[in-house]
């Protein structure tokens, strides 16, 4: 049986009710079993706008919960302001993260699904990670890892994540890059399953550097890499940015690498908004996220759009088999 963990996120935005709406998809799944860390009185609150058409139960420790398919982690109860990050709801979306995570590293669950946090309600709480990314590498103590964006559409992967863009090009350099690569391709090959994969790596410049006119990185940095035998039958690049979106090259690769974080998030949201998964790869554990953010304009009213949590759990799901399937194959 395959056990699943959902977090509730920024309990004041719409990370309950997604999780709530995703539940009632996806409890019947006889193979499967999940866990929703929530303080019980945010549960509750959800669940009278969003009706869940599922079982549950409320428990402290998941270890001894095998009565119903789907276990309501109790958080005790917190005082909501729907719409607004505070300083409660900072801390409440970390110590959910922090229980996924060790209940994840205990191997009681295979997967972890996280709903949105807000990087305002983090610093209010006196928090200082700016994403899920850097918090849960922290918590596994993995340096090597990379944000990566998943969907059927289109693969992404970022070479800097939640950087000012003044500090982007002294973050690229020969070994950082490296580093990224290695975690993309072991990613592609044993979470995806994708024997030889083809990724498409872009520049960092305009015009991808024309030659070294408008910028240097890439003719110093990342063209010297890609010529590596390491890496020559998997990368191609660098890329102009524009042309390689505006003549859908990405439908061409498996994974498109990006140097900064609206590089690639701007074409893959486009393509995929509300439908696209972002993974951490490089990870010990497995943990898929929505796409989105908070959303606390709509947080509250029950129309918040479900989609990208669903398919964060799919693509959990898929990845927990693959691994599976990689490692009984290198036996």
């Amino acid at each position: 049986m395959n056990k699943f963990v959902f977090t509730c996120g920024d309990v004041n935005g719409i990370g309950p009710e997604i999780v709530v709406k995703t539940l009632n998809k996806i409890h019947s799944n006889k193979d499967d079993k999940f866990y929703f860390i929530c303080p019980n009185d945010v549960f509750l609150n959800t669940i009278k706008k969003t009706k869940s058409h599922f079982k549950y139960q409320f428990s402290r420790n998941i270890k001894y919960t095998e009565t119903e398919s789907i276990t309501i982690v109790d958080m005790g109860e917190i005082k909501q302001k729907t719409g607004t990050p505070t300083k409660e709801s900072g801390a409440v979306a970390y110590k959910a993260i922090q229980l996924a995570f060790d209940y994840t590293k205990r191997n009681f669950v295979d997967a972890i699904i996280t709903s949105p946090i807000s990087k305002t309600a983090l610093k209010l709480a006196g928090i200082n990670f700016p994403g899920h990314t850097e918090m849960l590498s922290s918590l596994s103590k993995t340096s090597d890892y990379a944000m990566t964006f998943l969907s059927s559409k289109m693969n992404a992967a970022l070479m800097t994540i939640h950087e000012p863009i003044k500090h982007v090009p002294s973050l690229i350099t020969s070994d950082t890059l490296q580093n990224k690569f290695d975690v993309v391709i072991k990613m592609l090959k044993e979470d995806l399953l994708i024997e030889t994969p083809k990724v498409a790596v872009l520049g960092l410049n305009p015009h991808a550097g024309e030659n070294g006119f408008i910028g240097r990185e890439e003719e110093e940095i990342i063209i010297p890499l890609l010529g590596k035998n390491r890496y020559a039958k998997y990368f191609s690049g660098p890329f102009p940015p524009d042309a390689f979106f505006a003549n859908r090259l990405y439908k061409k690769y498996n994974l498109t690498f990006g140097m900064y974080h609206d590089q690639v998030l701007i074409p893959f949201k486009l393509l995929n908004f509300g439908k696209g998964v972002n993974y951490t790869a490089g990870l010990p554990i497995i943990r898929t996220s929505p796409d989105h953010g908070t959303a606390y304009d709509i947080a509250g009213k029950n129309i918040a759009d479900e989609s990208s949590m669903l398919q964060a759990f799919y693509y959990a799901k898929k990845i927990v088999k693959n691994r599976r399937i990689f490692k009984n194959k290198m036996r």
